[in-house]
């Protein structure tokens, strides 16, 4: 960073007086100043030098001016929910210099007495709210930025539908400047103040609240025409399939998308790949559903074509439809180290499966399960069709 010539400058409710001595110097020499107009006005820009983000956001302006001085205002730490990142990656770390200061997160952790470290911290001012799914449970504590005014009651709408109905809230407004507030949402009875953010307190949640951890997640959850890889081999399956995160699936077949949906919960991201339209429009479903849209990719088409133009997977999990001509096509395409599983059902693909296992080693089980049902007076167990399950890796 000997010669930077952008400056990423972290801005505070309080305007230039939060701002450091080195923020002041970069402000001064930079001939173009970028930020959206609250910041511009905040920071008292004059108007020959202030620079409006484009609408719809675009970096092209900014970067068209490479090696003049430039400087970019953004909320508090620009690489905490902010724009730092998005900039950062088109740069050399030598071209840019960054002076973040506390952003709303710190704040209103330090407002609420709260360990920022044992803080879920989530920009729901750009995320559905189902990203809550996933995290919320009792106990938790989460800082959640909002977009508007109306976004704390559609909230509290959302929370009361998916069972955090006692999550207890406190709402900051305009947080390290003149205006701030911080008010119990139910409390709140007049006009909100922007920025916006909600504290989300779960001691008070009952312990049923929010997704149990362990894998195998309960069918009724997820939308399905029944085809669904089951919860208890579907607890098999990931088991073997030993998803990590940042890591990535390939999910064949892909039906309700389940298989693919409890891997992105544990931390990573997949590709979905189903034929039938409307068994995609299920797995975008539940993938909003979850709050994992942004982890899971559905393709509609069929393998072997529709995975040429995919990304490299880290695991493969092929369901009940795999034939001998995919799994060779797998095998001679995927790259070693790549963690590959498959369930059979029919009398076919369980010899598909044992020939692989003949060819390629792994672990072959099979998976039996009964269950009680009514008999009369009385119970019986009722069998499910046996699943064969080829795991293997690469």
């Amino acid at each position: 960073m000997a010669d930077p010539w952008l400056f990423i400058i972290g801005l505070g409710e309080d305007g230039p007086a939060g701002l450091s001595e080195a923020s002041r110097a970069a402000l001064s020499t930079a001939t173009a100043v970028f930020g959206a107009p609250r910041h511009l006005s905040l920071a008292g820009i004059d108007a020959a030098r202030a620079m409006e983000w484009p609408i719809p956001f675009d970096l092209a302006p900014l970067l068209a001016r490479r090696g003049e001085p430039t400087a970019m205002l953004v909320s508090g730490d620009p690489f905490w929910f902010g724009a730092g990142g998005s900039v950062a990656v088109h740069l050399d770390p030598s071209e840019w210099q960054a002076h973040p200061i506390s952003g709303t997160f710190s704040l209103f952790a330090a407002r609420m007495g709260w360990r920022l470290e044992d803080t879920l911290c989530l920009g729901l001012h750009a995320a559905p709210f189902a990203r809550l799914r996933p995290v919320l449970a009792r106990g938790t504590r989460a800082l959640c930025t909002l977009r508007d005014p109306a976004a704390l009651p559609a909230l509290q709408s959302w929370l009361r539908d998916n069972g955090f109905a006692a999550a207890r809230l406190t709402v900051g407004e305009a947080l390290g400047g003149p205006r701030e507030r911080l008010r119990p949402a139910s409390e709140i009875t007049d006009d909100l103040t922007a920025p916006l953010a909600v504290a989300i307190d779960g001691r008070d949640l009952p312990a049923s609240a929010g997704l149990p951890r362990a894998s195998g997640l309960s069918d009724d959850l997820f939308a399905s025409d029944g085809q669904i890889t089951r919860r208890p081999v579907r607890a098999l399956t990931l088991s073997a399939l030993a998803p990590r995160p940042g890591e990535r699936l390939w999910d064949i077949g892909a039906g309700s998308g389940s298989i693919s949906v409890e891997w992105c919960l544990a931390g990573g991201t997949a590709i979905a790949i189903e034929a039938r339209p409307d068994r995609a429009a299920n797995i975008r479903a539940n993938a909003a559903a979850f709050g994992i849209e942004h982890r899971l990719t559905v393709i509609e088409g069929t393998a072997p074509a529709a995975l040429a133009p995919l990304p490299t997977p880290d695991a493969v999990f092929v369901g009940g439809g795999g034939d001998a001509a995919l799994h060779a096509h797998l095998w001679d395409t995927l790259p070693p180290g790549t963690r590959l599983v498959a369930n059979g059902v029919t009398l076919e693909t369980e010899s598909t499966l044992a020939a692989c296992h003949a060819a390629h080693g792994g672990h072959l089980l099979r998976i039996d399960l009964a269950e009680a049902t009514p008999l009369g007076r009385f119970h019986g167990w009722t069998a499910a069709r046996p699943v064969v399950q080829w795991s293997v890796t690469r």
